[in-house]
């Protein structure tokens, strides 16, 4: 029998999350008439509990499920000085979350989708810009055919501009959807080229970086219900409008963090590449004909087939390697 490819496995496991992710929390954040929403900013502490329940687990469990040794480690690794660097990060995708969350609320999956692979853009920019890295020629023409594709997806058709003629609320919306996502691709990109510095200069695990970050957006995240929604907590409760999908909503924002630190062992720029487009063609179908709230134009298709393209550009590598030359000094010994 034929084992599974590791990274025909992962290359999966990405796409189905993304595309879930993306579809249940746009379905729900719609409107239902019997039904309440629930406070988004609770959702996001909630997410960074549920985190790191899910991290602290995972070290439990790499200990060998033994209480002082689990102990041990924590009092080790974790020191006051080393999770302050993580405030920085842990804030930043505290941010994300609710800006992610608010673009949802106000766009549909799959305009969603696109516009966030602008976070391709961001990261490389801040990946020059703080680790010195090296881009060639073809990266950065699939980052302006990326820019071309959101640019084309962005644009309104005939229908959509009679639409905003006469309804200026929902244009105003749309707006406030859109500027909320491109926040949180810059967002997105400092953190995480942040977060990748800290991991490659340090000892310690992926799992206990996820502690440090998960204390710091619980204390941010509730924070946030603090300032933003304590009135409507206090009148109605912390989890209003929860349900059975609210919560498999915030279990999968929790391991969205987790699973791709699972499979990027397995996973390269290619798979990645093919996880995102896949990603974005399931969320513009099953947002088509399941959630109803898009109707896909022309500029659309060409857009989105932009944005595919340069997302497999950006992750080609091609092959440097070169075949091995005949070491003549050894060619002659073995003579």
């Amino acid at each position: 029998m034929a084992k599974c490819n590791p990274k025909y496995l992962a290359l999966s496991v990405l796409v189905v999350l993304t595309t879930v992710i993306v579809l249940t929390l746009r379905y729900s954040r719609k409107d239902h008439d019997s039904e309440e929403k629930y406070l988004s900013t609770t959702a996001v502490a909630i997410t960074e509990v549920v985190k790191m329940g899910f991290c602290l687990t995972v070290v439990f469990g790499k200990n060998g499920y033994s209480v002082s040794d689990f102990l041990g480690q924590l009092q080790q690794e974790i020191t006051l000085w080393d999770t302050m660097k993580l405030i920085i990060p842990a804030g930043l995708y505290t941010l994300q979350n609710n800006l992610l969350f608010l673009a949802l609320t106000h766009l549909d999956a799959a305009t969603y989708q696109v516009t966030y692979q602008l976070k391709i853009l961001t990261t490389a920019m801040f990946s020059v810009l703080m680790l010195g890295k090296q881009l060639n020629a073809l990266k950065w023409f699939s980052l302006l055919i990326l820019m071309t594709g959101v640019i084309l997806v962005q644009w309104p058709s005939e229908g959509q501009q009679s639409a905003e003629v006469v309804g200026d609320k929902s244009a105003a919306m749309r707006t406030a959807g859109l500027v909320a996502v491109i926040t949180a691709c810059f967002s997105s990109g400092f953190a995480g080229v942040y977060f990748e510095k800290l991991l490659k200069k340090s000892p310690q695990s992926i799992w206990i970086r996820n502690i440090q970050l998960a204390l710091f957006g619980i204390i941010l995240g509730f924070a946030g219900v603090l300032i933003y929604d304590h009135q409507p907590v206090m009148e109605k409760g912390f989890f209003q409008g929860y349900n059975k999908l609210t919560w498999f909503v915030v279990v999968l924002q929790a391991v969205s963090g987790l699973a791709i630190a699972a499979v990027v062992k397995y996973a390269d720029n290619i798979l990645k590449g093919f996880a995102t487009s896949l990603s974005i063609i399931l969320s513009a179908i099953i947002s088509y004909f399941i959630l109803g709230d898009f109707q896909p134009s022309g500029l659309f298709a060409l857009g989105a087939l932009l944005v595919i393209t340069a997302t497999f550009l950006y992750g080609y590598a091609p092959s440097t390697t070169e075949p091995a030359k005949p070491n003549k000094k050894t060619d002659i010994r073995q003579v």
